[in-house]
């Protein structure tokens, strides 16, 4: 019987400031970044379901170039990330995630625009459900999405944690840039 290679995850958990969350990484790019305050088993968990049998590897220096986009972001000197990302799901799913990536920094949209975007314009529900499911909080703005009244409303990593990252883009988009 032949051995089947498991991609290896690798991860560590970024504390900066106020912001503890892990992230992990395959070769291939990003393929998690976890909610806020939130235990390492939210990474294993999510590890057993997505790359079952996946040996889970702590390796600091592999997740540096990740770490330091997610650091900058914090720190207001980014407002698009640039790394390679190793998402994986249906191709629904991905083209909901690649129609967040098109959300302006300090910009929300609500459900509706995200199902037209995507030319799905009943998936309304559906949309949501794909939304919930990004692995990778943050670099994948799925945040910037609200309520069609505009209320905050459900979020992987918490309301409080959507609350903060729009809150920073908000202040970060009316601060002046001198670059």
């Amino acid at each position: 019987m032949k051995a089947m290679n498991k991609t290896a995850i690798y991860w560590s958990l970024l504390n900066y400031k106020d912001w503890n969350l892990y992230i992990a990484a395959t070769k291939k790019g990003l393929c998690y970044v976890g909610s806020q305050n939130k235990q390492f088993e939210e990474l294993s968990v999510w590890a057993e379901k997505r790359f079952p049998d996946s040996p889970l590897v702590e390796d600091r220096e592999k997740l540096l170039p990740f770490a330091d986009e997610l650091i900058e972001y914090f720190d207001r000197k980014r407002k698009d990330f640039t790394v390679p990302f190793d998402f994986h799901g249906t191709e629904f799913q991905v083209a909901v995630w690649n129609a967040l990536c098109e959300i302006p920094f300090g910009e929300t949209r609500v459900y509706s625009d995200i199902a037209n975007r995507i030319n799905k314009p009943a998936a309304v529900r559906a949309v949501g459900t794909a939304i919930g499911a990004n692995p990778v909080l943050i670099t994948v703005p799925c945040h910037r999405v609200v309520g069609k009244n505009g209320s905050l409303t459900g979020y992987r990593g918490g309301l409080e944690m959507k609350t903060q990252l729009l809150e920073l883009e908000k202040q970060s988009s009316t601060s002046v840039d001198c670059n």
